[in-house]
């Protein structure tokens, strides 16, 4: 959604100075400092462009990565992209891995023309991006030809190695534009928790269609070969979703899974965090959810990500804010971390990712087609 609001192309680095002042609801009180996450965080810092040698643009999915694996080094940092070098939505084919101290390698670049398997309309890198044990990546697809939401298709989740090779691809099956994603694993089995938003979307012409859905994917690994897919679980429908001529779609975006089992969504549409319970177990869909919160500080909420102290982070659209919520809906703390452009922040932010420190957030600023980390 990075040039949903404005144009992901560089608008200028020095709008992400270094310090900046945090905001506290009134009703976190003096708890800003000791009580939430966001009030032990005072600084931006910018780390690398996410620009690669063929010039993709508009980063998305950011995923650290937890251990050494191939080409993967533990804490560096993965990021999708989602636009060509002309700016194209949907189009992108590249994955930066970039390290705390701002060094950016290539991992991949996929040709969508050998792919293993179906991916129907080609690559186009989202937001849906996780690691999994063995080095694994799991990225999602949602694919235009020309970047416009008239061209979408249904996409894919793409299985690559620790090298950046294709190994596998996940289509059909409720798989429908996959937007984000979120994973768990145990043993030799993963759950990943992802998001769609081309449900009935083109068709409907720019007017909200609620029927966007939440899949649970349970993959199966066998020794060195790619996780196979063995069953999928429909835990979540009924989501608001639209095409936009600037945002291509919006729909239920940021996923994060909670330790009792819970799974928060950012339902971007609705401008609302709901919640879906028993997320890892679960038969049914439970539709929305519940609202955990809405409107107040979140302004079109994108990426999500579970605080340290069990608290729901979430970056939004229409201002560039990361706000912290309570699991029972206070939102407790906010800051800005981008306000550039017009109105300030908007279309800067969408993917975030916690530290394996714990004590920073890593985000993808697609303003200025950068990593940043707010510490």
């Amino acid at each position: 959604m990075r040039t949903n609001f404005l144009s992901p192309m560089v608008r200028g680095l020095s709008a992400l100075t270094a310090a900046v002042a945090i905001g506290v609801t009134a009703a976190a009180g003096t708890a800003a400092a000791g009580g939430t996450f966001l009030g032990r965080l005072h600084t931006v810092r910018e780390i690398s462009s996410t620009v690669p040698a063929n010039g993709d643009v508009n980063p998305y999915g950011t995923a650290v990565v937890p251990r050494d694996a191939g080409k993967l080094h533990k804490g560096n940092v993965l990021v999708s992209n989602f636009n060509n070098s002309q700016n194209q939505q949907g189009t992108d084919t590249t994955l930066v891995q970039i390290s705390p101290r701002g060094t950016a390698k290539l991992f991949a670049q996929i040709d969508p023309d050998h792919l293993p398997g179906p991916c129907p309309g080609g690559v186009g890198l989202t937001t849906a991006l996780s690691i999994l044990p063995g080095g694994w990546v799991v990225v999602g697809s949602l694919p235009t030809t020309d970047g416009s939401s008239a061209t979408a298709q249904a996409g894919c989740l793409l299985v690559l190695d620790s090298h950046g090779r294709v190994r596998r691809t996940l289509a059909g099956g409720g798989i429908n534009g996959p937007w984000d994603m979120t994973a768990t694993s145990r043993g030799d089995r993963t759950d990943l928790f992802v998001t769609n938003v081309l449900n009935g979307t083109v068709a409907g012409g720019g007017d909200e269609v609620d029927r966007g859905t939440v899949l649970r994917i349970t993959l199966k690994r066998h020794g060195n070969q790619p996780p196979k897919r063995v069953k999928t679980t429909t835990i979540g429908s009924g989501f608001a979703q639209k095409t936009d001529p600037a945002a291509l779609v919006i729909g239920p975006t940021g996923v994060g899974l909670a330790k009792d089992g819970s799974l928060y969504v950012a339902d971007t549409v609705k401008n609302r965090i709901t919640v879906i319970p028993r997320a890892l177990t679960r038969k049914s869909s439970a539709g929305t959810g519940r609202v955990v919160s809405s409107d107040c500080k979140l302004n079109g909420p994108l990426g999500l990500a579970i605080a340290p102290n069990g608290h729901i982070l979430t970056v939004n659209s229409g201002d560039g804010n990361i706000v912290e919520t309570t699991p029972r809906g206070r939102q407790v703390a906010f800051r800005q971390l981008d306000k550039s452009g017009s109105p300030p922040g908007a279309g800067a932010l969408f993917g975030l990712a916690v530290d394996l420190d714990r004590d920073a957030v890593y985000f993808v600023n697609d303003a200025t087609n950068f990593l940043n980390v707010l510490k």
